[in-house]
Order: structure tokens, then sequence, then C-alpha cells
């Protein structure tokens, strides 16, 4: 083996290592769950997501994460309504930001966040959840104002 290959592979295989350990690090730090988005054309989309119900794990979201598998996501769940806001500190890929009524009624939807960015997106009125998918997924599957979300997990709801 060339010194070449050896220097790659020991930077490679710490990078892979940490992908493995973040995706670990979300398993153990938090609850999954499953839900149904009935998108504004009538197709019902299925999504495994992880949930944020803690203080702790909504401030920890999605930071550090570098790649989210297709078909997973974020659910942060909120005690009460009311008006929600993120940021996308330390957070390295673009998202899709669902704001959710009570009643699983889509209120807003942000497209493909700015990663890293320390502007605050804002639901426009109060709402219960928010569920955060990869950039772009809403546009893909037209999920927006017109959706629901419908939880598999009745705590949850």
């Amino acid at each position: 083996m060339t010194m070449k290959r050896m220097l790659l592979l020991i930077v490679f295989l710490p990078a892979a290592g940490a992908l493995a350990q973040q995706e670990s690090d979300l398993d153990s730090n938090f609850d999954k769950t499953n839900i149904v988005i009935e998108a504004d054309e009538h197709a019902c989309y299925h999504f495994d997501v992880y949930v944020a119900a803690s203080i702790r794990q909504q401030r920890r979201g999605l930071m550090y994460v570098r790649e989210l598998p297709p078909g997973s996501g974020m659910l942060f769940v909120y005690d009460r309504p009311g008006t929600r806001s993120m940021w996308m500190k330390n957070t390295y890929i673009p998202l899709d930001m669902l704001f959710i009524r009570g009643d699983g009624t889509v209120e807003s939807v942000v497209e493909r966040t700015k990663p890293l960015s320390l502007t605050s997106i804002s639901s426009g009125e109060p709402v219960v959840y928010v569920l955060e998918l990869n950039g772009g997924t809403a546009a893909e599957l037209g999920i927006g104002t017109r959706s629901r979300v419908h939880f598999a997990d009745p705590e949850i709801r």
C-alpha cells in the first residue's frame, strides 16, 4: 500500500466512524415514531422520525448531523400551542421545516433552510409541532399548507 493510500484511509476512516456515531447518538438520545403526511394532492407519505420532546432534546435537535436518511426526520413536540422559532446553528444539512397545529394541519412550510444560519425561522401562528425533513422533500412530495400530519403514537397527540 502506498503512503498516499494510507493517508487517505487515515483521513476517511475516522469520518465514517463519526457518521455512524452520529446515527447511534440520535438513536440513543431520541425515541422514534411513525407519521403519515397526507400531502396537498391527496397522496400519503410515511416517515420514521426522531421525537424531540424534552427541552434538552429540543435544544440538540439535528445539530451536528451530516446526513439524514430519506424518509426520516425529527418531530419537535411541545406541551401547548405557541409561536415556535427554530434556527440552524451547528446544523450541516438543509432542512424543510413544517410548523404543525395541534389538529395535525400544516400552518406553514419553510423550505431548504440554510445550514449553519443563526437566522430565526418562526411559525406564523401558535403550533404544537415542528417537523424537520431533508431539504427539498416538501416540494418534491407536494407537502404544503393544505397537508395534514397523522401520528401513529397516540401519546404524541
